[in-house]
């Protein structure tokens, strides 16, 4: 299965321009944890960064930088980690874990962003596969003992 079948559609964006105080609001309204840095907010946006809640705690507040003038862009780290939407499931899982990333901006061929990939939901699409892996043997053994009687 293709990332861009799985991954979130409905992303939170902000501008580089957008100050932290406003970003954490944004995160706030949306009951979010991170919010993707485009180069524009119109039809076609293409990312240039994310910034997390932690980002946050750890290079502005616990720093004592003034939250109302730092902005998003202050604080992009390059090269950002995306994934096209083409790429299977476990590329994208494997890709996530080399680049010890939690989130990644999903994109087309033409690098606008589509959608958004978290450790989160593909921790939780693992989940469902490997409840009913685990439930197999005990299964097997239960139709065994019901065919061989």
């Amino acid at each position: 299965m293709s990332i861009g079948k799985f991954c979130r559609r409905n992303v939170v964006c902000a501008v580089p321009d957008t100050t932290i105080v406003d970003a954490a609001q944004l995160m706030r309204r949306n009951h979010i944890g991170d919010l993707i840095v485009v180069d524009t907010l119109g039809a076609e946006r293409r990312p240039v960064g994310i910034v997390t809640d932690r980002d946050i705690v750890v290079e502005v507040v616990s720093v004592g930088l003034d939250p109302g003038l730092v902005k998003l862009g202050d604080l992009l780290t390059q090269p950002l980690v995306t994934v096209d939407e083409d790429t299977g499931y476990a590329e994208t899982i494997r890709l996530m874990s080399n680049r010890g990333v939690r989130r990644m901006p999903v994109v087309n061929k033409a690098g606008v962003l589509v959608g958004i990939v978290s450790f989160d939901d593909l921790f939780h699409q693992l989940g469902i596969p490997l409840s009913e892996l685990s439930g197999l043997a005990i299964r097997e053994v239960r139709h065994e003992a019901e065919t061989r009687k």
